[in-house]
């Protein structure tokens, strides 16, 4: 069973896609989906699309797990990010995948134990748990991945 975990983001998409085979979980790969500023929003949120999409096709889930946002300080930031969370959203839904989302303290407790645990504990413990011989990069990579496992912890 495929789980991709999604960092959601305007300029950078993380995802970690982790099989679960037999209760053990291995991670297939990660990495971020980019798009440029000096894109128009709608051909930014096309790019996310159209990339996960492929990412979908090439590691069909059988879940996604994506980070829940619960506010945020910057009012354009925040509706950035909801516009490619909507994008995402839609793209699990027409492919019948079920979504389920996480705030960073619920990812934080899932992984750490802790929901106060900082960004370095995270990635660290993710390394352990995973057995990745490096902190995976970029760091929404590494978030994504983390959202994923807490998605399979929390499922069993």
């Amino acid at each position: 069973m495929i789980v991709i975990g999604i960092d959601p983001g305007i300029a950078r998409v993380g995802y970690g896609v982790i099989d679960v085979v037999n209760r053990k979980h291995e991670p297939i790969c990660y990495g971020c989906i980019e798009s440029g500023k000096d894109q128009r929003t709608p051909e930014r949120l096309l790019h996310i699309y159209t990339e996960t999409a492929a990412l979908f096709d090439k590691y069909p889930p059988a879940h996604v797990a994506m980070e829940k946002l619960f506010f945020s300080k910057n009012i354009t930031s925040a509706m950035n990010v909801s516009e490619a969370r909507g994008v995402l959203l839609l793209l699990a839904e027409q492919n019948h995948i079920p979504v389920t989302e996480y705030t960073p303290n619920q990812v934080k407790q899932a992984i750490t134990g802790s929901g106060r645990a900082d960004k370095r504990q995270m990635q660290e413990m993710i390394t352990r748990l995973l057995h990745l011989k490096e902190i995976p990069k970029p760091d929404d990579a590494a978030d994504a991945l983390s959202i994923a496992l807490c998605h399979i912890h929390i499922m069993r």
